[in-house]
């Protein structure tokens, strides 16, 4: 039997005493390579193909070949879904309700407030925040199951104000066909009964060109309408769906495996944070867990915790693979100044801070999808009941972006009304841009606003 310490291969990168730019640091920090195979694409491109023009058909033949599961229209009858939230454990329950009303608070709360500014005498304009018509939601339903992921997506959606919500989960051989029953019961007490057996790039298609309605031997099938913004994570298959679909419809990302990050000094327990690489390690083989310090003798301590942690969780080969893997280790810095230069390039998705006075290091933190202040706020709390949203920014592209919040489904509407008296006060600048833009006709259109009619135009 392979021993803890040989199964584990947690390994090291030694930064201190060395003067390193942003483009050195991204380099070097613990990453997989991009995961976008023109295999994988080529494959999703056939599914794209498929799904447009095989419609109902197309998706039933994927159900079969992926999902093991024969179906005839992918829509959860109503009955199924009030059923699974009778039928879903009370703890289950009581934890999804308590999960729905905190992220209800912080949600509702990051609506924008539309704004109207008077640049001028009888001149305005205003910003008005208008929701998407229809959003599709995706939960994934591979090595675990993400009843959580339904209310980080429909929470946003509903404070936004959008008035269609459909979901989209995999079809479980074990569940009649149907997605998970606690992925059910968590849409039945969000209020969400269109929901569909669907998983994969599929179901990312179906959203994005929607389903026309059909005719079989049994009669009619019902139609799947277009969204107009997909969102929802999910494996490789799934982001390389959004990417290929993104212009069609809005996407929140194209998500990677799932990361932590945590920045820590001596001050930290070791015990704390090896239990916290090893949550997210458990995810998948893929995902990555790092730790950031300038204390050998906390990478030492924590690699000793991890061993020992690792061999009695219950997903120990998967949690080995990935903390064993590229994409996860220790990186040694000379002090905290110099970590937070390293998380900022790493730009985790999850980033924890465990050092001495960790509130106001957070502070000086740039780069994160979420920030989880010292030992009584882990990455576990945020993805399930913080009230904050654990559909967050991978692969280091919260260097840029933002988690899935009330704004991924609004669009901001600029709305413009002066009146002949304002228009007049700058038209000649108008005037003189649209010239120096060799684009008269510009100004034109303005000038004969103010030119003397020669007819009356009103009837």
């Amino acid at each position: 039997m392979t021993s803890p310490a040989s199964a584990l291969d947690f390994r090291t990168i030694d930064l201190r005493g060395r003067s390193l730019g942003l483009a050195e640091l991204r380099a070097l920090v613990p990453r997989l390579e991009a995961e976008q195979g023109a295999a994988v694409e080529d494959a999703v491109r056939g599914i794209i193909a498929d799904v447009r023009s095989g419609g109902f058909a197309a998706l039933s033949m994927f159900a079969e070949k992926f999902d093991g599961v024969a179906q005839r229209h992918p829509r959860v009858p109503a009955e199924a879904i009030v059923q699974a939230l009778e039928s879903v454990d009370p703890s289950v329950r009581a934890a999804l309700e308590e999960s729905i009303r905190r992220a209800r608070l912080f949600a509702e709360a990051q609506r924008p407030a539309d704004v109207t500014v008077r640049p001028g005498d009888g001149a305005t304009v205003t910003q008005r925040w208008v929701p998407v018509r229809r959003v599709g939601l995706y939960v994934p339903g591979g090595l675990a199951v993400y009843p959580s992921s339904v209310i980080m997506n429909v929470i946003p959606a509903q404070a936004a104000g959008v008035g269609s919500i459909a979901l989209a989960s995999p079809p479980q051989r074990d569940n009649g066909g149907l997605p998970h029953p606690t992925i059910l019961a968590a849409a039945a007490l969000l209020g969400i009964d269109e929901v569909y057996a669907i998983g994969g790039a599929q179901a990312v298609v179906a959203f994005a060109y929607g389903i026309p309605s059909a005719e079989d031997a049994e009669g009619l099938l019902p139609s799947i309408e277009p969204a107009d913004v997909v969102t929802g994570p999910g494996n490789i298959f799934v982001a390389t769906a959004k990417r290929l679909v993104k212009g069609i419809v809005g996407i929140d990302a194209e998500a990677g495996p799932t990361e932590i990050a945590i920045l820590a000094d001596c001050t930290a327990r070791p015990e704390l944070v090896a239990a916290d690489l090893i949550s997210q390690a458990e995810h998948d083989t893929r995902a990555g867990s790092v730790l950031v310090t300038d204390s050998p003798a906390l990478v030492e301590a924590v690699r000793a915790q991890l061993a020992e942690q690792a061999e009695v969780t219950k997903h120990r080969e998967r949690v080995l693979t990935a903390l064993s893997g590229r994409q996860s280790g220790a990186v040694l810095v000379d002090d905290v100044d110099a970590g937070i230069a390293v998380c900022d390039a790493y730009a985790a998705e999850h980033l924890e801070i465990m050092t001495a006075d960790a509130a106001e290091v957070a502070t000086r933190i740039r780069n994160a999808g979420a920030i989880f202040v010292g030992d009584y706020s882990p990455v576990s709390l945020g993805d399930y009941t913080a009230g904050s949203n654990h559909v967050l920014p991978t692969s280091g592209t919260a260097a840029f972006s933002s988690g899935l919040n009330v704004a991924t489904f609004l669009k901001a509407v600029q709305i413009v009304d002066y009146s002949e008296a304002a228009l007049d006060a700058v038209a000649r600048h108008i005037r003189s841009l649209s010239d120096a833009e060799d684009l008269p006709g510009h100004g034109d259109a303005v000038a004969r606003r103010f030119e003397e009619r020669e007819f009356d135009p009103r009837p």
